[in-house]
């Protein structure tokens, strides 16, 4: 505690404990509003530490619980779907049995030496998706929640005895490790930068190892912790009944934890509480600028309001301008309950990414100009005003196809079509296409792109979309992130071990990198982008156009796309003015009597419009 102390004092940052002058109180922190963000899945982010490459002993406890040899950290630049010599000796078993048990062996000094990356990009916020300690590559089977993966720190093997000397539900013996240092450096260096940090709190379920859960295993009804989860029969050598949980829908690597009508029950619970005082301020003495700035709640959907209503007057006990957003991927109304200012800030807006999918990448059923309209105003409108402000706006993320493969395969299943997309989306599906997009596919996510940064909400990139990476859902969405200082192997084979039709290069797309920039500094530099108000000008559904404006105080910018392939000739009513392009090529154009603006736009693009002052 000493240490974290002392780490406190040189933090000095203005604005990161207090909020920016509001309008009005808001449960959505001011800041969310303005954001930026940009989720990372550390394990493929950047090795920044090969001495603490993971071991194939660290991942004993997750699918596909297999710890057979040969074995080897993968090779960061290579062919994702080719396998490697290590991978062929294990006869019979195909890719995706490999692809479970790969590892790359990214870490937090990975996401410290990008923060530069990022600030340079225009970010304001990260979400990392887990980083306890836990033995998938995805790490939703956290092992416990107060200690970062040692695989992600300096010193693996002293924190696996540090964690080893602790009882794991008392505070009172918790340590600081490498790795948790580390991830306060991580916090620090971030907020240096003008950046937050939000940690994923997956507290619906844990892993199979998990130290509580092992000695219910072990001890069954004398366990300590036998209320802690949801045990459906113990094992009982008189009757022959065998020990039986309930997992995450049913899968047995996630145990359940168990809820009454409070939610979650009282042991695991506390449990949580400990941890998120732990993550928010570190030091306990009341600082929360050395701690995270919030939490991304895995499967909110799976634990009862009540535990969440209780669970965030904690949260904004600790900092009133935390952030929190939930999994919820479900309908509009679905979402209502969470976001009524007792239990979250936003969600991530999947409802936006569906509407995205429909209107810029669908082909054969794509919606016109007015449904897109209705159905954003659906969203926009559905909640507290603030809401829709701080929603987190995707176009991806980790449990998704990427958005450059949403593009090419989109006419093969409808993303709002959830359970269907989830099965249809990836690489095992012999009807996806793997490859790269086409550059008439690029410009629809360039089109999407520059929508996202200008639309109303806060955008929220997945990594590596900004560089022009591609892949199905889950895990081909989770491949190495593409750094200009890394040469690496074309994707020259398929899924089943095929070759490709031809071999696509994976590199930095220069031309896409530089275009989210532009889209990102011009949201960052234009308030009226972040908080303005939002108006429909036009929605012209014969041919694919659709204009907006957005306005805050004397700030007016007006948003114009052209959705459909070719070139257009079109009229904007915009008031009058003058109207000077900040985004996009064109002369200054000047308002008609009638209030419109005459001008042409190529297919598949955009122009942004800011009124000049006193016009």
């Amino acid at each position: 505690m000493r240490l974290l102390a002392s780490v406190g004092c040189l933090l000095v940052l203005a604005g990161l404990l207090s909020s920016a002058v509001r309008a009005e109180e808001s449960f959505v922190p001011e800041w969310s509003k303005r954001a930026v963000w940009y989720q990372i899945f550390p394990e493929r982010f950047r090795n920044g530490d090969p001495s603490n490459d993971p071991r194939l002993v660290d991942q004993d406890g997750s699918w596909p619980h297999s710890q057979a040899e040969p074995w080897q950290v993968h090779p960061w630049t290579s062919d994702w779907y080719r396998m490697q010599p290590y991978e062929k000796a294990h006869a019979g078993k195909d890719i995706w049995f490999h692809l479970q048990r790969r590892r790359y062996g990214g870490d937090l000094q990975g996401v410290i030496d990008k923060l530069d990356y990022l600030r340079e990009l225009g970010i304001d916020a990260i979400y990392l998706n887990p980083v306890f300690m836990a033995p998938s590559s995805h790490k939703y089977d956290a092992y416990v929640y107060q200690h970062i993966d040692p695989t992600f720190g300096p010193d693996p093997e002293g924190d696996r005895r540090l964690i080893a000397s602790e009882k794991p539900d008392d505070p009172s013996t918790w340590h600081w490790t490498a790795a948790d240092k580390l991830a306060l450096e991580l916090i620090r260096q971030a907020h240096l930068r003008g950046i937050r940090i939000v940690f994923d709190g997956v507290f619906n379920h844990m892993g199979m190892t998990n130290p509580f859960f092992t000695d219910v295993v072990k001890n069954q009804q004398a366990s300590p912790y036998r209320d802690w989860f949801e045990i459906k029969s113990w094992a009982d050598p008189a009757t022959g009944k065998k020990f039986e949980y309930q997992g995450w829908f049913g899968v047995k690597e996630l145990p359940n934890l168990r809820q009454d009508e409070r939610g979650i029950v009282t042991g695991p619970r506390e449990y949580i509480y400990a941890i998120t005082r732990r993550w928010m301020d570190p030091s306990g003495q009341g600082r929360p600028q050395e701690g995270i700035d919030g939490w991304r709640l895995d499967v909110a959907f799976c634990v009862k309001h009540a535990f969440w209503k209780d669970w965030s007057r904690l949260v904004r006990s600790i900092n009133p301008q935390a952030y929190m957003t939930a999994e919820v991927i479900d309908t509009v109304e679905a979402n209502k309950p969470y976001l009524e200012g007792d239990e979250f800030s936003a969600v991530m807006n999947y409802n936006f990414a569906f509407t995205c999918h429909d209107f810029f990448f669908a082909r054969r059923h794509s919606i016109p100009a007015s449904e897109f309209d209705s159905r954003l105003r659906e969203i926009r409108e559905a909640y507290d005003p603030q809401v829709a402000y701080g929603m987190q706006n995707l176009l991806g993320s980790h449990d998704t196809a990427r958005v450059a493969s949403n593009v090419v395969n989109a006419d093969l299943v409808a993303m709002r079509d959830w359970h269907a997309y989830c099965e249809k989306a990836k690489g095992t599906n012999p009807e996806y296409l793997t490859r790269k997009p086409t550059p008439e596919e690029r410009q629809r996510q360039k089109l999407a792109v520059l929508f996202q940064m200008t639309y109303v909400g806060a955008p929220m990139l997945y990594y590596g979309d900004e560089v022009g990476m591609w892949g199905g859902n889950d895990p081909c969405c989770r491949k190495p992130m593409v750094w200009e200082d890394m040469e690496y192997e074309p994707e020259a084979t398929l899924p089943d071990q095929r070759p490709a039709p031809q071999a696509d290069p994976v590199e930095v797309d220069r031309e896409l990198l530089e275009h989210y920039r532009r889209c990102i500094a011009l949201r960052k530099a234009r308030p009226a982008l972040q908080v303005g108000d939002y108006r429909t000008l036009l929605a012209e559904d014969r041919r694919g156009l659709f204009a907006f404006q957005r306005r805050l105080g004397e700030e007016v910018l007006v948003v114009v796309l052209n959705n459909s392939p070719s070139r257009q000739r079109l009229e904007v009513p915009v008031g009058g003015g003058s109207w000077e392009p900040v985004l996009g090529q064109g002369p200054v154009l000047k308002a008609r009597r009638s209030g419109r603006i005459v001008l042409n736009l190529e297919g598949r693009s955009g122009l942004v419009l800011a009124r000049r002052t006193g016009s």
